[in-house]
This record gives C-alpha cells, sequence and structure tokens, in this order.
C-alpha cells in the first residue's frame, strides 16, 4: 500500500501538495476534485445521450436515406430532381432527393438513426411506402410507413407499421386474392414470416411461418406459372456471409415451399450481387433480379441481372447495365458511397417509377472515427506529458527511480507487488530517456526553443485531429432540410480567359456541394475553354456573350432549370457547408437577396463603405450580388425591365454597380425586408492578389460606387432607411 504522510495523505499526494502549493483546506478537499474530475473526463465518456430524446445519431450501420426515381422505362431512371417536381410551401423548385430520412421520422415523434429497405404499394393515385426504420430506442429496425398523393414529390410519415421484439427489415408488400401481406425480414427470429394487414396500412397481424430458416432480403415473384422466393441464409459464416442465394418455389405465396435443386446458387463471391437487393421486376417479358455487391463493404452498390433461365431445376441469370450513374459528389451526396435497394413498379401511364435507398458513408464508419478519435486523443496526452517533463513542469520522475514507494519491505511478495516493481523499472528507463533527452536539448538555446515549437505543432495538429473526430461529425457538408425536403440551386459566374485558373479550382470546388444543379459560366471575353477541361461533378454550360457588360450576369437565361440562383463571382472560395446555409436561409424567405457580404450605404449623400463600417454600426440595409442567392423569375426580370434601363446604361459606361443597381431594385418594388445576410466560417478574395480583378484599387472602386449611389438615389429613391441588425437569426448564421 502507498507510504503515508501527514494525516492520511500518500507520499505522491504529498508532493502534488508541496509542487503545486496546495495548502490549507484545499488538500482535504483534494480527494474529492480529484475523484468529480476523473468521473467527468473519464466515467461520462462511457454513458451513452439519451437515444430517445432525438434521432440521426452516428450509427456504425450507417446513415441511409430513401430517394425516388422516374422514367420511361427501369433502365432509364432518373432521380426526381431531373424531372422538375416542385413544392412551393417548402420553396423547393425544383423537389429534390432524398425525399426520406431519418428526420422524416424522428419529426414525426418516433427517432430513427436511418431509413432503408424501401418498397412501395401503389393504391389507385396514392403511393405507400414501407421500409426500415432504426429505432434509437431499441436500436433494432421496425417497419414504418408514409404515404404520398402527389406521386413521391411528398412524403407524410403515417407511423410504425409493425415493431416486433426483434429486428425487422426489407418489408416486401403484395395482395393476393383481395388480401394484403407483408413479408418483412426477421432472421433474428430463425424463420420467415408473413403478416396479414387487418387495417391497412398500420395494422397487421401474424399469419404464419413460410421457411423455418433465418432467412434475409426475401422477394417474392410471380412468374411461369410458379411463385419463387430469392432470399439468402443469414446463418452462413466467414466468406459465405452476404455471397449466397436460395430459390424456393411453390405454387401459392401462401406456401408450401420447396428449395431448388441447386440451392445453394451462389455462396463465396460477395461481389456477385447474390443478396438481393430489392423486387425482382418483369420488363418486356424477361425477369431481372437486382442484386447487392458487397464487395469492399456492405451494400457498396447494385447489380441487376437478367434472369435467362428458371425452373424448378435449372437458374441462369446474366449482369445487364442499370444506367443509373454513379453519384460523384462522395459523402456530400445522400448516396455517395453506398446505395444498395431498389424498388420498380410501372405505372398505368406506362412510365416507371422506382425507389432507391443510399447512403453517403460506408458501412462502420461511425466506429471508425471514434477509434481512430480516441487514439489522436491518446497521442496527444502522451506529447503533452513528454513536453511537460522536459520543459520541468511535470518533474515527478526521478532518475533514482524511488518517487513511488507501492509496498512495505516487510510485506509477502503479491502479484501487485510484483506488477509495480516493473512499472518502477519501466518509468525509470523512461526517466532515464528524457533525462538524455534534455541533456541533448538545452531548452534555452535557439535550437532547444525550436524543439518545443516543433513539439507545440504537433500538439495543435493532435488537438485539430481529435476535435475532429469526436465532433466533427461523417465528414459530410449536406444541404440542409427544409419544412421536410431538399432542393437545388444554380451557381452562376462571370469571368473571361484571364481567369481561368480561376475558374478551374471554382468549378471543381463548388460542384461537390450537395444542392449545385449546374454551374453556368458566363463567358464575357476572349476564347472559351472546353467543358471537357474541367473537372466537375455536375454539368458545366458556357454561355457566350457578344458584349462584355457586368450586366450579363442577370441576363435571363431559359436552360437554368432552378428557381434559386447563386451568384458567386469565381475568385471567392468558401465551405460548401457555408453555401448550404446560405441556400436554406434562401428558401425561408425566396423574396430576399441573401448573401455573404453586407454593406451599410448611408449618410447623405450615400457613401460606400466596407464590411467594417457595418459591423461598427451592426447593422446593414444591402448584399453584394457576387455572393448572393436570388429568385431567377424575380431577380431577372426586375433587371431588365424597362425601369433599370437608366440604371442598366450607367453600369455599362461605369463597368461597376451591377450588384447596388439590383439592391436598388428589390428595394424600389417592395416594402418589407429585402436582403439577409450569412456569416461564412470563413472566405477568401482571390481578387486581392490578382492584377485582373476590377476592384485591385480599393479607393477608386469605392469612390465609383459612390458616384453609383448619387445617380441611383436620384433614379429609385433611398435604401431603406431600416438597418437589419447582426445576430438576429434564431440559428445564429448571421452573428
Amino acid at each position: 500500500m502507498p507510504v503515508m504522510g501527514e494525516k492520511g495523505v500518500n507520499s505522491t499526494e504529498l508532493w502534488i501538495f508541496r509542487r503545486f502549493g496546495i495548502a490549507g483546506p484545499w488538500r482535504s478537499r483534494w480527494r474529492s476534485i480529484v475523484a468529480i474530475v476523473f468521473f467527468r473526463l473519464w466515467v461520462s465518456s462511457f454513458l451513452m445521450v439519451d437515444r430517445v430524446s432525438s434521432g440521426c445519431l452516428p450509427d456504425g450501420e450507417g446513415s441511409w436515406s430513401i430517394g425516388i426515381f422516374y422514367g420511361k422505362s427501369p433502365f432509364s431512371l432518373a432521380p426526381i430532381e431531373l424531372s422538375n417536381k416542385s413544392n412551393e410551401k417548402s420553396s423547393a423548385w425544383p423537389v429534390a432527393n432524398p425525399v426520406l430520412t431519418c428526420a422524416s421520422v424522428s419529426n414525426a415523434g418516433y427517432p430513427s438513426n436511418f431509413v432503408a429497405d424501401p418498397f412501395l404499394f401503389i393504391q389507385d393515385n396514392t403511393f405507400y411506402l414501407f421500409f426500415e426504420t432504426k429505432s434509437v430506442a431499441t436500436m433494432q429496425g421496425d417497419i414504418g410507413v408514409a404515404r404520398s398523393l402527389d406521386q413521391g414529390a411528398t412524403w407524410e410519415f403515417l407511423g410504425i407499421a409493425l415493431d416486433e421484439a426483434w429486428h425487422l427489415s426489407y418489408p416486401y408488400v403484395f395482395n393476393y386474392r383481395n388480401n394484403t401481406y407483408m413479408m418483412p425480414e426477421g432472421s433474428k427470429k430463425g424463420d420467415l414470416r408473413l403478416y396479414r394487414a387487418t387495417k391497412f396500412p398500420l395494422e397487421w397481424t401474424f399469419e404464419k411461418v413460410l421457411v423455418s430458416k433465418p432467412l434475409v432480403d426475401t422477394s417474392l415473384v410471380h412468374y411461369n406459372g410458379y411463385y419463387w422466393l430469392f432470399t439468402s441464409d443469414f446463418s452462413r459464416l466467414s466468406i459465405e456471409k452476404n455471397a449466397e442465394l436460395e430459390i424456393w418455389f411453390s405454387s401459392s405465396p401462401l406456401g408450401p415451399w420447396k428449395e431448388h435443386r441447386k440451392n445453394p446458387i451462389y455462396r463465396a463471391n460477395k461481389s456477385l450481387g447474390a443478396r438481393n437487393g430489392g423486387r425482382l421486376f418483369i420488363y418486356e417479358g424477361s425477369l431481372y433480379r437486382p442484386g447487392q455487391d458487397c464487395s469492399g463493404t456492405y451494400g457498396r452498390r447494385l447489380q441487376v441481372y437478367k434472369v435467362e433461365k428458371l425452373t424448378k431445376d435449372e437458374y441462369k441469370e446474366v449482369p445487364v447495365s442499370l444506367a443509373l450513374g454513379e453519384a460523384k459528389k462522395g459523402r456530400n451526396s445522400w448516396n455517395g458511397v453506398r446505395h444498395h435497394h431498389l424498388d420498380p413498379q410501372l405505372l398505368p401511364s406506362g412510365h416507371w417509377v422506382a425507389v432507391m435507398d443510399g447512403d453517403r458513408v460506408p458501412s462502420g464508419d461511425s466506429t471508425r472515427t471514434l477509434l481512430l478519435g480516441w487514439t489522436f486523443f491518446l497521442l496527444l496526452f502522451l506529447i503533452v506529458m513528454f513536453i511537460g517533463l522536459l520543459v520541468g513542469v511535470m518533474d515527478c520522475i526521478h532518475h533514482q527511480g524511488n518517487y513511488l514507494i507501492v509496498s512495505r519491505r516487510n510485506e509477502p511478495f503479491s502479484f501487485w507487488t510484483n506488477t509495480h516493481s516493473k512499472l518502477r523499472r519501466y518509468a525509470a528507463d523512461i526517466s532515464r530517456c528524457i533525462l538524455a533527452f534534455k541533456g541533448r536539448v538545452k531548452l534555452k538555446t535557439c535550437h532547444g526553443k525550436l524543439t518545443i515549437i516543433f513539439l507545440s505543432i504537433i500538439v495543435v495538429v493532435l488537438v485539430c485531429m481529435t476535435v475532429q473526430y469526436f465532433y466533427g461529425g461523417n465528414g459530410a457538408e449536406e444541404g440542409y432540410m427544409y419544412k421536410g425536403q431538399y432542393s437545388q440551386f444554380t451557381m452562376l459566374t462571370m469571368t473571361y480567359d484571364a481567369r481561368l485558373w480561376n475558374l478551374k479550382q471554382y468549378v471543381k470546388h463548388y460542384s461537390r456541394c450537395a444542392s449545385v444543379r449546374e454551374i453556368v459560366v458566363v463567358w464575357n471575353k476572349g476564347k472559351p475553354p472546353i467543358v471537357d477541361e474541367f473537372d466537375s461533378a455536375v454539368p458545366v454550360r458556357i454561355r457566350v456573350e457578344q458584349n462584355n457588360s457586368l450586366n450579363n450576369r442577370f441576363k435571363d437565361d431559359p436552360l437554368i432549370q432552378t428557381r434559386a440562383v447563386l451568384e458567386l463571382d469565381d475568385d471567392i472560395l468558401m465551405t460548401c457547408n457555408d453555401i448550404e446555409k446560405g441556400f436554406r436561409a434562401w428558401r425561408e424567405h425566396p423574396e430576399r437577396i441573401v448573401g455573404f457580404y453586407p454593406r451599410l450605404l448611408d449618410g447623405s449623400p450615400l457613401k460606400y463603405r466596407d464590411e467594417t463600417y457595418a459591423r461598427k454600426k451592426n447593422g446593414y440595409n444591402v448584399i453584394l450580388t457576387g455572393a448572393a442567392f436570388m429568385d431567377t423569375e424575380l431577380a431577372f426580370k426586375r433587371y431588365w425591365s424597362e425601369q433599370a434601363t437608366e440604371g442598366r446604361a450607367l453600369v455599362n459606361r461605369l463597368f461597376n454597380c451591377e450588384d447596388i443597381l439590383m439592391n436598388f431594385l428589390y428595394a424600389n418594388t417592395s416594402s418589407v425586408r429585402t436582403v439577409e445576410y450569412i456569416r461564412p466560417s470563413w472566405a477568401i478574395d482571390t481578387s486581392k492578389f490578382s492584377a485582373s480583378a476590377i476592384s485591385r484599387n480599393t479607393q477608386q472602386h469605392y469612390n465609383i460606387r459612390s458616384e453609383c449611389l448619387s445617380r441611383f438615389s436620384s433614379i429609385y429613391g433611398s435604401l431603406p432607411k431600416m438597418a437589419w441588425n447582426f445576430g438576429s437569426r434564431v440559428d445564429g448564421w448571421d452573428v
């Protein structure tokens, strides 16, 4: 036991008291303080958060969500955003995938970490969507159901259709003899069960066990006079996990079921798509089976197979192209890393609709992130300890090795005394190494100071990495949902040949932002580039103009497919997350100019000043449109109206002030607030370092703008005298 010094205090504690000057009543409170700190820093790290209070928490299985697709055939499906379906209530022009997420379920009072395995059930013009939702209360799958009355553009979550004491997923729903049945996966129970709807879609009763095996992802199809089950046995181990396919057949979907003679069809290669990936479908007389390619990670992608022969004794299938296309935005896309389930169905119109799930992270990503976080934290702890020992702040290890006495001389040998003896030897070895290092590195010399600076830089890097992995989420810069829906916008920038390098970096960066639909480049001067020159995740369109005019920025463009346009100069760099915040704020008030560079234009006469002045006055009344969202139908029509003719002429003459003119036009036609500011976490204006920028001479630029203010005021009247304060948003995005 530890050697005791004064009144129950061991030698180590006594050293700490003397080293740090702890005296008086604080000594008696020492152990209580240590206990509290220990609990806060160590024990509390193992406590789980209240999982019932909120959903969409990091989950080792992923962050799956559900999207909808339309096409003339199951092999020409396109996401909903390309069908230009819109929703005025959520300012979604257009509605974009995903259409159902964990937030859709959690906001309805059923906290969920993800939604997956979607199956459509269509009644007349009503779509019902059955899917797995992972409950944060039980950490297992339940079967949820949502309804759409507009063919999939908007969804209402109705509730939990089926909840058992075991995990449920893959809710295959079908009609048979005027009854509606559900055949979910429940392999944890050890069998394949059938349920019948007693009050569709929320009330179901257990009907019977179809197969007494732990089958997963079971799909049913009626083909060539028989009912066929395509499924996998989840009791398989090792390389056969997610690599096995079985077929069963019967004259009725209610059974009895018999095994195919060639079972298992597959059993060793996860990349072959053995495990089902959704509903089997018939197109132009042929049967097709979606399967999961599980190589690398579970549910990596879908593979479709054309069934060439299916009898009770034989089976043959060949892979075909699904032509869905691969997501190019990586983790910023809702299905950028994985998609493993597809349910295509033929509509009465002859067109096809399909639902698909997708994930932006690989399986086990949250666990890997947590482990990396703790690894960097441990490295940080060790290097801080090393620095402390090096500079003498924590000089508690003496080279004699007698700083810690762990047993009395007359105590019998025990496991603990042996263990502590080894620890003393290790500590002595470490102490000798540190003393040797201190002997080599004289801290007061230049070399010693550089060593400390270098170690400090490593500490800063490790702190950043630790914080990133603990609190940085999954590394995605996602879009922000508004009123349960996502949307998209078009980016528009104006440039010319002298700034081509800027433009290439601009396109490469911003095309990966989640909500960007297209990038339009207004080419004002010089030979335009070829679209293939750009590394872009979205379509890039070069719009060549005849005249070099700043007015071209706001020219009406019928090829733009979104209502929202982000006008962003090619010399401004900011994060995708800041861009997504601005888009969300614009969707709340699409009648406003929402941007990232505020100005307060006041005085008599009006004078143009920078953002510092607006900050000092704590208000703004103008947003520069070189980095701003606006409604194309509203803004461009105003700018090219007859009322704006004189203003456009001034812009052409001065080659400046088009953004100020837009603000005057908004203010002149509205009696309510017309601008809103969102503060970027960081933004780099590369025009300050470029000889090709029109505003490089700041004072001259400001003088020209002050002249514009005077002229515009005489034409359109004054700007709003009321300045909008910073920090007025509840979310703090404008602080």
